[in-house]
């Protein structure tokens, strides 16, 4: 005769539900949906400080973690810790499930900053960029506007750049909210002539015609400038955030000839992301492994990513190119976006609900 099954105690009851719960938003959050939050303006203002948003895993197909030993749930650290939330005792090689599509020009993706080698590539910390470069596409800026191809590229909606506004008296944050500039948006010249303002061109056009504003000049770096911090590193290249490039995105199975050019622009590539175990150079030439190499084949494809607040955004024009095996997924859709300067119920963005992200 069979012993009846023993009633779970309420502990238990917990304990397993607990259990259910952590496996199936990890289920989820690996294989589906991740939620993001924009920290930065590096996007404004097609997305905003304090927009909360789904990432989807499936466009591009959801990779396999790299860096299977991790306490779920978590990214780098175990929460309110530094301590680390994984191992990587355990590499596995890279490898993407299929996905709906390719990683498209213009769209917003969310990718894994590349250049933070202190981790795992997937558990480097999650940036937000719109991916302007290809695999293939030639990137060159003139007088900061972005060309593709030869081409001139798309222009966001409410892309941003910084302008010298000149105004006749001292303004407060209650004036440039009234245009929707949010207070770090802006910042005060040391001689009190104006302001350095990060704006959209309809809210500069409407901040030109206000009476207490003199002039407005677009901040636009000058052409024989070069910028130490702009990639590529050590060159002698006169590129800066404005006048950048002509610069290639690599491409899997693309091969250059390893000229003194290419070197300097894809050294890096080369070295870091491309998965050798040794890469110098020694006397004057690429050693790869042990070997002399004098040409190259890229193992995968890259990207270019910069943000649409082209005058305050960290993207590839300072640390180079994406690895296709850095990219997260595809920014989705806004379930939710607060506004930190308000109060209340007024900190709820209620036009910003459900929003598609384009």
């Amino acid at each position: 005769m069979s012993q009846p099954k023993k009633k779970k105690s309420p502990t238990r009851e917990w304990v397993d539900a607990l259990v259910f719960a952590v496996v199936a938003a990890s289920l989820i959050r690996w294989l589906l949906l991740e939620p993001f939050t924009i920290p930065t303006a590096s996007m404004e203002k097609s997305l905003l400080v304090g927009d909360f948003l789904f990432v989807s895993k499936m466009h591009y197909g959801t990779r396999i973690p790299k860096t299977p030993l991790q306490v779920p749930l978590t990214h780098q650290k175990i929460w309110g810790t530094d301590i680390p939330s994984y191992s990587d005792a355990i590499q596995l090689p890279y490898y993407r499930l299929p996905g709906f599509s390719d990683v498209e020009r213009y769209d917003v993706v969310v990718f894994n900053y590349p250049v933070e080698f202190q981790y795992p590539p997937d558990l480097k910390t999650n940036y937000i960029k719109r991916a302007v470069g290809i695999p293939g596409d030639v990137i060159e800026i003139k007088s900061a506007e972005l060309f593709i191809n030869g081409e001139s590229a798309m222009k966001p909606e409410e892309m941003q750049f910084s302008y010298d506004v000149i105004t006749s008296r001292p303004l407060n944050a209650d004036f440039f909210m009234e245009y929707g500039v949010n207070p770090e948006s802006f910042l005060a010249f040391t001689d009190g002539s104006g302001y350095l303002v990060f704006a959209t061109e309809e809210v500069i056009s409407r901040l030109e015609s206000s009476p207490v504003v003199t002039s407005v000049n677009k901040r636009i770096e000058r052409a024989d400038f070069r910028d130490p911090s702009i990639y590529p590193a050590n060159t002698n290249y006169k590129w800066n955030r404005d006048h950048f490039g002509p610069l290639k995105v690599p491409s899997a199975g693309e091969t250059i000839q390893l000229t003194q050019e290419n070197l300097e622009k894809y050294f890096l590539v080369i070295e870091k992301y491309e998965g050798h175990d040794s890469v110098v150079m020694q006397d004057g030439a690429l050693m790869i492994d042990g070997q002399k190499v004098e040409s190259y084949t890229f193992k995968q494809d890259y990207y270019f990513m910069m943000g649409d607040n082209r005058h305050d955004s960290l993207d590839s024009r300072f640390w180079g190119f994406v690895p296709e095996d850095h990219i997260v997924g595809k920014a989705w859709f806004l379930w939710l976006s607060l506004d930190k300067y308000e109060s209340m119920f007024n900190k709820i963005r209620w036009s910003r609900f459900f929003k598609g992200i384009e």
